[in-house]
């Protein structure tokens, strides 16, 4: 499914979301929201057209994300022509806080991120309901997002396997069961959906096995809305296998500046943003982002960021030696 002719990749940053969503209230007076605006600014003055942002999570589970700190950040940043502004939303009081901060169309003219897991366990401890009761409860924000002109996007966790703490098992989703999520978030109204490696399970010939098994016997415009977002203890296998699947003709990719990252639910960290855009570059692969400054802000954030606020997140299973137990789920 490669094409030379398509030789352009669309990146989306989502470093202040997912690394933000995970700093401790202890640490907010260094991670303020100037900070977070500034860096938001300055990936929008490197070329980013795609940034992830905020997320309207409960602020005990986030404290980065208390209304208060989403207003401030929403106003600092303001509306950008020809900018994608992404803020996650978990469920209908996510979605209210959505709309209190001005983060709708009338506002600050936010995307609105929905995301489930594509296994129900993992599902489960994420969001704390079943599959279908989030599915269900999107359904009924998506129509009123829609019905108020608000752009939809959509992320389908744990795409390419879950690993359970403590386990060998690997739970699958069915492929079947990922082409329905898909079919039923489009009808939703996403503009996009992104598949997500979670815990970085699948390697190369993996990824693209899960992605052909999506993309059979559609439309190639398909294959145009899908995002590809990769967690990996080892970054550079992230990088391959964003490579695979740009080669099953997949064009846009969620990284972070300098891989951090990660989940409460045990998600390593993600593809450098830098390192990401400077393999596409060097392959004639355009990002129309500017690497150097890139580079730079990366060097910054590691400095003001990085280095002084340590986030411990529970280690991801890696690949156990010996048997393991792979579960298909239907």
């Amino acid at each position: 499914m490669y094409d030379e002719r398509l030789s352009e990749v669309f990146v989306t940053d989502v470093t202040l979301r997912e690394y933000g969503q995970n700093i401790p209230a202890s640490s907010l007076r260094l991670f303020s929201p100037q900070i977070r605006t500034d860096i938001a600014l300055k990936l929008i003055e490197a070329g980013l057209r795609n940034l992830e942002v905020l997320s309207c999570v409960h602020p005990r589970i986030s404290p980065a994300m208390n209304p208060k700190i989403i207003r401030t950040i929403a106003r600092g940043i303001g509306k950008i022509e020809h900018v994608q502004l992404i803020t996650l939303v978990p469920n209908q009081e996510g979605y209210r806080t959505f709309l209190s901060t001005g983060l709708g169309r009338d506002g600050y003219d936010h995307s609105l991120g929905i995301f489930f897991s594509a296994v129900e366990a993992h599902n489960l401890l994420n969001l704390g309901r079943t599959i279908k009761e989030t599915l269900s409860d999107y359904g009924i924000i998506a129509r009123d997002a829609l019905h108020r002109k608000i752009r939809i996007v959509a992320y389908i966790s744990a795409a390419f396997g879950y690993r359970p703490t403590g386990t060998k098992n690997l739970l699958l989703p069915a492929p079947e069961k990922l082409r329905g999520y898909l079919d039923r978030l489009l009808d939703m109204g996403a503009a996009t959906v992104t598949l997500s490696d979670l815990q970085g399970v699948a390697d190369e010939k993996e990824t693209a096995t899960v992605l052909e098994n999506i993309l059979k016997n559609r439309s190639d415009k398909i294959a145009e809305k899908l995002g590809y977002h990769p967690h990996h203890a080892h970054k550079e296998k992230a990088v391959s296998n964003s490579w695979a699947a740009y080669k099953m003709g997949l064009r846009r990719f969620d990284a972070s500046l300098g891989g951090t990252g990660g989940c409460v639910t045990g998600a390593p960290g993600n593809q450098p943003t830098e390192r990401l855009v400077e393999f596409f570059e060097k392959r004639g692969i355009s990002t129309r982002i500017d690497l150097k400054a890139l580079r730079t802000l990366s060097r910054f954030v590691y400095t003001a960021l990085y280095r002084k606020i340590g986030i411990h997140l529970p280690s991801p299973n890696p690949l156990s030696a010996g048997t393991i137990v792979i579960n298909q789920e239907g």
